[in-house]
């Protein structure tokens, strides 16, 4: 199994595997949290278009983790990030939030942010570790009561 980060282009074959990693590692949440996921409704195109408009990272060959990041006015945004249930514990989560950082500073932002659903506490946790601080809470169309947090994350300003 290979480790190095690989940064993915719209027809990289590797996508239909991030696409299968965030299912199998999202799908603790069914039932769980309300609204269901939005990877529910992810495709192979939108990875493609992700690519695109913004970044894929992943890591192992096979994909054993990935991160979507896209730059937002004040910040990079770190979406589906996803970790191979095999492989949890095994510092992958860190190195991706490594990956955002460094691309974050490359790019001149000087804050990650991302956000989880309200129910699960235990990814509030985890983040929290990685030095994310909950900002926000929100909800999601047609819900009155908080749906997801916002976290963020300061980095170094890039020189």
């Amino acid at each position: 199994m290979t480790l190095k980060p690989i940064k993915h282009a719209p027809g990289d074959t590797a996508l239909g595997e991030i696409l299968a990693l965030i299912h199998r590692a999202f799908a603790y949440m069914d039932g769980r949290i309300d609204p269901p996921s939005s990877m529910h409704r992810l495709t192979l195109e939108d990875i493609a278009r992700q690519c695109e408009i913004g970044e894929v990272w992943s890591i192992g060959s096979p994909v054993m983790a990935c991160v979507f990041l896209t730059g937002k006015p004040d910040c990079l945004y770190l979406g589906k990030m996803a970790v191979s249930t095999d492989a949890r514990g095994d510092g992958l989560g860190r190195a991706l939030v490594r990956i955002a950082e460094q691309r974050a500073e490359f790019l001149g932002y000087t804050s990650l942010e991302l956000q989880t659903r309200i129910e699960l506490v235990e990814n509030h946790k985890i983040f929290a570790a990685l030095g994310f601080v909950k900002t926000l809470e929100t909800a999601h169309p047609g819900y009155d009561r908080p749906t997801s947090i916002t976290m963020r994350k300061t980095v170094r300003q890039a020189h």
